[in-house]
């Protein structure tokens, strides 16, 4: 599930140039507004429910995630069927597929453990149409993402996008050998492999498009995402899944307010914040803030790969410049010296043996250490069940 980012923008009323500058902390800097976030959609279609709720933070804080446990999260029909969602955990609440009837209407229901309820409005189920192609286009700057879908009965008209990318990156220098605090050994099996390794990163862009000022309702090359061919994640496959959601036109203008609020806010020239129109309330206190938006549709999804064989010879290029540095020991038989290297672990990394090349005897190791040789410091080593 995508993680979804919640901004709070204050604006400055006026800019002044002074000789002399002082830090100033806005007021609302330290409010602690404590508003509830709900993020997620109910899922008409063959796939899990799941809404992930938490609270905000001052901007002042350390922590960036608050998440609300142990509030009990039911889905209700208008025609008073009612699904309770389990907690998961971190603010996680979902439900295996509900087998719920498109033709009715749905709302979610919330309440905390200090007895506070929320309520969405009752909204339409949505069909969303499948996803006709994911494709790309690359030069050696950039390489581009792009969505096209089509809805023949055209009663969609308003989509949002969501996607996860993962990729496979590899360390500059690969080692087999590594340290048992004792000697130099080889590595063995997957679970200690630290040259190849995968990373999946949620979006966190808001991905929209609307086709209700054309006959048709055709969503033609989207432009999905960018990604510089200067990216680890274009350094030897890159693969995205896309998921894909059919909106009402009021959530629709929710995320297109969110969107301009998030991203298009920087400077005075760009589109001024607006106002979030929620469709969740607090029961019992209506000044009460709730940011989120509930909608009722199935997800369609699709899923590419993309290898560096398909894109410019500039991506295959490495990404760090690194050089392997030389450990040698004072006596290759006794190793004085090894304990301030390669036997402290992550100081040094072994990589290669250096051999005296008219003798073939052992007088040290090639290695390195950090980002260079250990992939694991940045990703995983645990190859995903989907990678080809």
């Amino acid at each position: 599930m995508k993680k979804f980012k919640i901004y709070i923008t204050f604006l400055m009323a006026a800019m002044f140039m002074v000789n002399c500058k002082e830090v100033y902390s806005p007021p609302e800097v330290n409010v602690n507004t404590n508003w509830l976030v709900v993020e997620g959609i109910i899922n008409t279609g063959a796939d899990s429910t799941i809404f992930k709720l938490s609270r905000t933070v001052k901007l002042t804080s350390a922590s960036t995630l608050k998440p609300e446990l142990k509030a009990i999260v039911t889905v209700e029909s208008n025609a008073n069927n009612i699904y309770t969602l389990t907690e998961k955990g971190g603010g996680v609440y979902f439900a295996l597929p509900l087998g719920l009837d498109p033709a009715k209407q749905y709302r979610v229901r919330i309440k905390t453990t200090d007895n506070k309820q929320y309520l969405s409005d009752f909204v339409e189920t949505k069909l969303t149409p499948a996803i006709d192609d994911i494709t790309f286009k690359a030069d050696d700057s950039n390489l581009k993402i792009y969505n096209s879908t089509h809805d023949d009965s055209n009663k969609a008209r308003y989509y949002k996008f969501d996607y996860t990318e993962t990729y496979e990156f590899h360390s500059p220098i690969p080692t087999y050998l590594k340290s048992d605090g004792k000697d130099i050994v080889p590595r063995v099996g997957a679970a200690e492999n630290i040259t190849i390794c995968w990373r999946t990163i949620e979006s966190t862009s808001v991905g929209l498009a609307s086709t209700v000022k054309l006959t048709k309702d055709v969503v033609n090359d989207n432009l999905l995402t960018t990604i510089p061919s200067a990216s680890e994640r274009v350094s030897v496959m890159y693969s995205v899944l896309l998921k894909q959601y059919a909106l009402t036109k009021d959530a629709f203008e929710f995320w297109q307010t969110l969107k301009k609020n998030t991203e298009q806010v920087g400077s005075i020239f760009d589109a001024q914040p607006s106002a979030l129109k929620s469709n969740i309330h607090p029961v019992n206190n209506s000044t009460e803030v709730v940011i989120g938006y509930i909608s009722a549709c199935n997800v369609t999804t699709k899923r590419i790969f993309i290898s560096t064989a398909q894109l410019p010879a500039i991506y295959s290029k490495s990404r760090l410049i690194c050089a392997p540095d030389t450990f040698r020991f004072v006596n290759p038989v006794t190793k004085v010296n090894e304990v301030s290297t390669f036997l402290i672990p992550k100081l040094a990394i072994p990589s290669f043996e250096l051999t005296n090349p008219f003798t073939g005897t052992l007088i040290g190791y090639l290695g390195s250490s950090g980002n260079c040789i250990d992939c694991t410091l940045r990703g995983s080593n645990r190859k995903p069940s989907f990678w080809p």
